[in-house]
């Protein structure tokens, strides 16, 4: 079957495939960072046991390989009766492994924060929970955003994994594509293009995103001198 053959019977399919990889990965994204926000601030708190607990959930899932997390989800929980659908499993998977590395762009980009911007909010008053919402984060988020982008792009690759729970993504219609018709060379051929034109597009926009941070950032050093 050529590539034209195939995008003519399947390109519905193709479609919608790709429309759940898409809502998989916007669901996986969010959560992450919502969580990795959560840690963050768990990670800078005063209160040691929750800057341990965060210490302890960056470096597990950092070092965690993701279909592992997702085979363990789906395979082992149920021994425990904790039963849930795939795609719940597969959602969880791919955001608890990128919300590590959100906390650690995050962690990263308040580090370039002068500490004299956080001294003088101290001196007016300000709360040490409105210090981090109002002055760091929204800094360290402008800072951070070319690779929070990357990491969009590895949730994406990571959703990939959906396969192997019998997910109805990008992979696993390939992979009935496959079973059903002679066609392994331009099934393949054609997810690959597809994933690799939507991971060129987000890189671009990072490194667009990161030059206009650089040109900016050069402008407001122009200014103070």
């Amino acid at each position: 079957m050529t590539i034209s053959q195939l995008l003519e019977q399947f390109g519905d399919k193709y479609v919608l495939a790709l429309l759940t990889t898409w809502k998989l990965t916007a669901c996986a994204f969010v959560i992450a960072f919502a969580v990795g926000v959560l840690i963050t601030v768990m990670r800078i708190c005063p209160i040691r046991p929750l800057q341990l607990a965060g210490d302890f959930y960056v470096q597990l899932f950092r070092n965690i390989p993701g279909a592992a997390l997702l085979i363990l989800l789906v395979y082992a929980l149920p021994y425990l009766r904790l039963v849930w659908s795939y795609y719940a499993c597969v959602l969880i998977a791919t955001s608890l492994i990128p919300a590590a590395f959100c906390s650690e762009y995050l962690m990263a980009g308040m580090n370039t924060i002068a500490a004299g911007q956080i001294e003088a909010a101290r001196s007016l008053g300000m709360r040490e929970s409105s210090v981090f919402f109002k002055i760091v984060f929204p800094q360290a988020l402008r800072y951070v955003v070319p690779a929070m982008i990357s990491e969009l792009v590895i949730v994406l690759k990571d959703t990939t994994f959906a396969y192997v729970v019998n997910y109805a993504d990008l992979m696993q219609n390939a992979r009935v594509l496959i079973s059903n018709y002679d066609a392994l060379l331009s099934v393949y051929l054609v997810t690959a293009v597809i994933y690799i034109l939507i991971n060129y597009a987000l890189n671009r926009i990072s490194v667009a995103v990161a030059r206009r941070q650089d040109a900016g950032a050069r402008r407001a050093a122009g200014r103070s001198r």
